[in-house]
């Protein structure tokens, strides 16, 4: 295994080897990414910045948040007592809470999304908090900072993991709000979860010889836009084709194990997939585009793409 690691290791470094400077360059198919500066750099603090990529949208029809059936799977808390309450019991579970008003449109128009969804994902507690419901309610978004609604909290072990803005959620939409839930909640898919550089060393071990697959490695960050907005459709490849390939995941900034893995491949954009087969790099991909992403693939795997 050992082996394994360095070739890896060394193949990625040459294949990122050179000085890039900070630049926003078109990425194949127009997108957008940002270059960083060089891969040093980050060892001196410097954060690693996400790609940039365009806005989602997505319709979903007006519905009030102030009456919330119980077969929707969404909580009602009325004061910090139950919201405390409500974080302490779903433990490691994700936690998504709404805090919304009732004389706020947008949060009016995006309660719908919320409701799907926790329709969908039993893995995955949902909350919502009327601001102007009572003194309770008002003071418990003064101490989760909440200055404007609807604002999305996500919270995994009573401590917040990701927040969505009133004004990026109106930009983003419902669909922006799903992709959030899968990137911090989702625990059932077939995407192998990589939480240090051993775990990248065994599952490359793995797929070594004849019989190994070709494996996607995500690399990226906790709060990502382009990140989050990709990896729907990471989940539903890691499904359709999982008998030639394997899908994993890594957020460099996950622990000092991650962080250093991601500084020894010299990754400096997010998303970056790499492509691994028999314990070699055949090749990567920087960004956010689906289409894009879903051509590497079947590439890698054999299959002739013509565009």
């Amino acid at each position: 295994m050992a082996s394994t690691a360095i070739t890896f290791l060394s193949t990625l470094a040459r294949a990122t080897a050179g000085s890039l400077s900070s630049s926003v360059v078109p990425s194949g198919g127009g997108a957008k990414v940002v270059r960083l500066l060089p891969a040093q750099a980050t060892s001196r603090g410097r954060p690693i910045r996400a790609a940039v990529s365009g806005a989602e949208k997505a319709a979903q029809p007006p519905a009030s948040p102030s009456s919330s059936d119980k077969s929707e799977r969404v909580v009602r808390v009325h004061n910090a007592d139950e919201f405390d309450a409500a974080l302490a019991a779903a433990k490691d579970r994700l936690v998504v809470v709404e805090f919304a008003a009732s004389d706020s449109e947008s949060s009016s128009e995006i309660y719908p999304a919320m409701v799907q969804l926790s329709r969908t994902c039993g893995d995955v507690d949902f909350l919502l908090v009327m601001g102007d419901e009572s003194e309770a309610t008002r003071e418990l978004l003064r101490r989760e900072g909440i200055t404007q609604v609807p604002h999305f909290g996500f919270y995994k072990g009573a401590e917040k993991v990701h927040e969505e803005e009133a004004m990026a959620i109106g930009r983003l939409g419902p669909e922006r709000l799903a992709g959030d839930v899968l990137y911090y909640g989702d625990s059932h898919s077939a995407v192998v979860q990589l939480h240090s550089r051993g775990d990248v060393e065994a599952l490359i071990d793995e797929h070594r010889g004849e019989g190994g697959k070709l494996v996607v490695l995500d690399v990226g960050l906790k709060h990502c836009g382009p990140c989050v907005k990709v990896y729907p459709t990471v989940v539903k490849l890691s499904r359709s084709m999982a008998e030639t390939t394997v899908f994993a995941r890594m957020n460099g900034d996950e622990n000092d194990s991650c962080m250093e893995f991601l500084r020894d491949m010299k990754v400096v954009e997010v998303p970056t997939f790499v492509f691994i087969r028999d314990g070699k790099i055949v090749g990567r991909y920087v960004g956010s585009g689906k289409g894009e992403l879903v051509g590497e693939i079947l590439r890698y795997n054999g299959v002739r793409v013509t565009y």
